[in-house]
């Protein structure tokens, strides 16, 4: 099988996997307990929170470990919004194109009182700071912008819109479980007030992820019962996960320029290739996107079936995100860049990691082709397009 959902989760690093097996084995001690095997696992989790601080040039004290990008989402939302409601601010400003995790809490938070501004994207799926900052209001007490999309790989201008944020003394929080360990974070540098991470998305295990909150930031709890993580997260310790998200967020920083020159290579391999079928086009900006990501609109087709048939040829892709998959409706980030409910349908997002080879990419185009011609074939829609009886809309 040839691999190529990489947003939707990665395979675990060799050197990930031999860092966690002995913390499921001779040291398995709890990272609470006061004997000399809990005691040692509490160090390792502090020396993993230094890495992982370190890796986004944060301090260790702003890092807090929680169980995935969802998590970290929910909790850094629900903690401006409580000191929003103390403060008698309660508008946020988001965008159209947010992973779920934060767009269900924010309509969580409007049945509560709150009131939500969704910025626009337009074509190149990119939020305009200018748009940020007129929308920013008196009772603002937050700006939640994702750093890069999930489904179609825009990066977003997220320093800027930090810089409007500073200077409106508003916080920004920007979900950047696609961004960590792909493209450099500094959140020292852009602005960042909270920030999610997940380590599944570069090369690290599931279950395991990480929130930073600026220091003088207050965080609130989302879940109760225990002193862990500072009295902010209760629950114990995933003692193997942290040092599995820790290994590999250090392998990633470490080959990260090598990483992107080697997906960006393959990535503008696909993308060029993909687009020479014929009414075809590429979601999201050209330029201001992940390196490993394509993600591409083929008329007349269904997403679908054009999955089907590729895993049928060995290939594993994906039309958006995963936790949406059992979703009818076309995604929510393509209606956003202004595609048409038909068009969106149709989408393939394509996403590389290192382990990807040229080899894989070449195979991966002919079998895309073909899957295309093939449904298209089958297609009464298409059909009507081809014979004018329906105008194309790419």
């Amino acid at each position: 099988m040839i691999y190529l959902d990489n947003a939707g989760t990665t395979k675990v690093d060799k050197i990930v996997l031999d860092a966690m097996l002995p913390y499921f084995e001779e040291e398995y001690g709890n990272a609470s307990s006061l004997h000399s095997i809990g005691q040692h696992a509490r160090e390792v989790v502090e020396e993993a929170r230094a890495e992982v601080a370190k890796a986004i040039n944060a301090s260790s004290d702003e890092i807090y470990f929680t169980s995935g990008g969802s998590e970290s989402d929910n909790q850094a939302i629900m903690s401006v919004a409580r000191m929003g409601e103390i403060k008698n601010k309660k508008h946020i400003v988001t965008s159209k194109i947010e992973h779920h995790a934060v767009l269900h809490t924010l309509k969580k938070l409007e049945k509560s009182g709150f009131e939500v501004t969704y910025l626009d994207v337009y074509e190149n799926g990119i939020v305009r700071v200018e748009d940020v900052k007129n929308s920013i209001r008196d009772d603002t007490c937050l700006v939640c912008v994702m750093f890069a999309n999930n489904e179609i790989g825009t990066i977003q201008p997220v320093k800027e819109i930090g810089q409007v944020c500073r200077e409106k003394k508003v916080t920004f929080f920007t979900d950047a479980v696609q961004a960590v360990g792909h493209i450099p974070v500094d959140v020292v540098d852009m602005n960042i007030d909270m920030l999610s991470m997940s380590a599944h998305k570069f090369h690290g295990p599931k279950g395991v992820g990480a929130i930073y909150v600026r220091r003088g930031v207050p965080l609130f709890n989302l879940i109760e019962g225990g002193t862990q993580e500072r009295n902010k997260r209760a629950g114990t310790e995933n003692v193997a996960g942290i040092v599995g998200l820790k290994v590999a967020l250090m392998e990633a920083v470490k080959n990260m320029y090598c990483t992107i020159k080697h997906e960006i290579e393959l990535r503008d391999l696909l993308i060029k290739e993909l687009l020479k079928v014929s009414h075809s086009s590429l979601n999201g900006d050209e330029m201001k996107r992940l390196p490993n990501n394509v993600n591409i609109c083929f008329e007349g087709i269904e997403g679908e079936s054009l999955l089907l048939l590729l895993d049928d040829e060995g290939i594993c892709a994906s039309s958006g995100s995963a936790c949406t998959s059992g979703s009818l409706d076309p995604s929510h980030v393509l209606l956003a860049i202004g595609r048409p409910h038909e068009v969106a349908h149709g989408s393939l997002r394509l996403t590389l990691s290192k382990f990807n080879t040229k080899q894989e990419i070449m195979e991966v185009i002919e079998k895309v082709l073909k899957v295309v011609e093939h449904l298209r074939k089958m297609s009464p829609v298409w059909d009507e397009l081809e014979k004018g009886v329906r105008k194309h809309v790419i």
